[in-house]
């Protein structure tokens, strides 16, 4: 039996989105879903308390940092990942690759693997395919992620072409280092920038491999959202039906729907964490900036329509207070909301789907959220 099994349980009519459930040795958890970004083992504020309340059926942390700080024999001592931060649901943590390629400007790729310097001393460092499997095994994540190259937008057809043929030898290289199958579900990533060719050979190189489940990368890069959605809509045919699908770095709510109506199931991404500690919430309204001078006198909470406990407690005029004074609860209230906010509607999808009604709720959402309005602002 594998780690991680996907289990399909309606296509939506009317959309073709996908419902699901994935199952693995810490749980399942139903999909589309989105999942909350624990870097450093933590989501930044917040308790697995409080995660666990606001319903996050799995998280994601980040091998790359996890690497540097405080080391992944650290965790391994600890007794992996779970134990570490005492999180008992599903784990799902990426390979590092996107951070070596991001947050190094002095990098050189091989075929072994990235040269490149640590971004907080500056020391050089190598990380390869069994490395970041190594890496990966020791924290004991459910979900793990191949090494993969993550070219530059925009990418000239040329390199983007020996990206991608890189990108699926190092996949072949991670599966011989993975060394705990049975419990950890390995995932390959497909890339090929805006190219329908490329995410085609991408594809059909992995599934040929036939990893437990599908990342499509390199998206979420700085791309218009058509472009996304168009590349979406080209590569997901490629992929089995019978595996989860996850687009990696997306979090924004119209760009969720839209990835489900386009058969991804899971979806991650810093962005309701990192816009909620400089005081802009999300809101079934809109983007809501709460540090406003405008909301000084504003008692009501950041969403009339939200039933999460920050929205049931606490007043916009009393959030902004604690925000322009940089007080770590103001921090804590917008995140929990944020979060709150992105899981509920990802609830609402799975709805939508199991009544087929995805475009329909689409379009309801897009009309209160603003987003059909000229000039309407998103994240």
């Amino acid at each position: 039996m594998a780690a991680v099994t996907y289990e399909l349980i309606k296509t939506c009519k009317q959309s073709g989105a996908r419902l699901g459930r994935v199952h693995t040795p810490h749980g399942t958890f139903e999909t589309p879903i989105f999942m909350p970004v624990g870097t450093l083992a933590t989501v930044k504020t917040m308790s697995p308390e409080d995660l666990y309340d606001m319903n996050a059926q799995i998280i994601l942390s980040n091998t790359y940092h996890l690497w540097l700080r405080p080391g992944h024999d650290i965790v391994k001592e600890a007794g992996g990942l779970h134990k570490f931060m005492n999180w008992d649901r599903p784990i799902l943590t990426d390979s590092g690759g996107f951070q070596v390629f991001s947050l190094s400007d002095l990098r050189k790729i091989e075929e072994e693997g990235v040269h490149f310097r640590n971004h907080l001393s500056g020391e050089k460092l190598f990380l390869s395919p069994e490395g970041a499997m190594d890496i990966q095994n020791a924290l004991g994540s459910d979900i793990m992620m191949a090494f993969d190259e993550c070219p530059p937008y925009p990418a000239e057809y040329s390199y983007m072409k020996d990206s991608v043929e890189r990108t699926s030898r190092w996949a072949e290289r991670c599966i011989e280092a993975h060394k705990r199958p049975e419990d950890q579900g390995l995932f390959g990533i497909v890339q090929g920038g805006e190219y329908e060719e490329l995410r085609k050979q991408s594809a059909k190189d992995l599934v040929s491999m036939d990893f437990p489940g599908y990342a499509i990368g390199g998206l979420s890069v700085g791309e218009p959202k058509d472009v996304m959605n168009r590349v979406l809509e080209f590569t997901t045919p490629w992929l089995p039906d019978n595996k989860p699908r996850y687009l990696m770095g997306v979090g924004s709510p119209d760009s969720l729907i839209d990835g489900a109506i386009r058969g991804i199931d899971m979806f991650d991404c810093v962005l309701p964490t990192r816009i909620a500690r400089n005081g802009t919430c999300m809101t079934s309204e809109g983007r809501l900036v709460v540090r406003n001078a405008k909301f000084a006198r504003d008692f009501r909470p950041l969403d009339e329509n939200c039933d999460c406990h920050v929205c049931q407690n606490y007043s916009r005029a009393y959030i902004r207070h604690l925000i322009k004074c940089e007080e770590t609860f103001g921090f804590r209230l917008t995140t929990y909301h944020n979060l709150y906010f992105l899981l509920n509607l990802m609830e609402q999808v799975r709805q939508a789907i199991r009544d087929d009604r995805l475009l329909d709720f689409r379009e309801e959402f897009f009309e209160q959220y603003g987003f059909n309005k000229p000039n309407a602002k998103n994240f």
